[in-house]
């Protein structure tokens, strides 16, 4: 993946139903490098489906956490690569202290969450982390 793939990727994260003219637009290419670029990293399995953000409170129900990770050694940006393609990863902060990153997660049940914990963990170069189970949000 290059820098064209990362930067559609993060497009799509942020509105998965705009249009391929409108992407392309967005990322000065062509529709047809757009449409070409989504059906190689579908078929390489980058892509793995387009899902529906909707408001947190319309979903009382959904397991939402704070992961944080401690990264051993220069593994950063090895980390960061494998957890932008997990779509249970709503965002990924880097930060400093203990832990190299803050990770937010969203996953629609606890089985899904056990599930998705499991998997991060096993990622190369991650040393260690610590969740937290959000389980209310306060307006202020």
């Amino acid at each position: 993946m290059d820098d064209l793939d990362h930067r559609l990727l993060g497009l799509l994260r942020a509105d998965a139903r705009d249009s391929a003219a409108s992407l392309a637009k967005q990322l000065k290419v062509s529709r047809g490098t757009v449409q070409n670029r989504i059906a190689r990293l579908q078929a390489a399995g980058v892509i793995q489906a387009f899902t529906v953000r909707t408001r947190a409170e319309l979903e009382d129900n959904r397991v939402r956490a704070i992961m944080t990770i401690a990264i051993e050694g220069e593994r950063s940006r090895a980390v960061v690569q494998a957890l932008r393609g997990l779509p249970e990863v709503a965002a990924i902060h880097t930060t400093n202290g203990r832990w190299d990153l803050v990770v937010e997660l969203d996953t629609a049940t606890l089985a899904e969450f056990s599930r998705m914990l499991d998997q991060i963990r096993t990622i190369d170069g991650i040393a260690a982390t610590e969740t937290s189970i959000l389980l209310a949000t306060q307006k202020l």
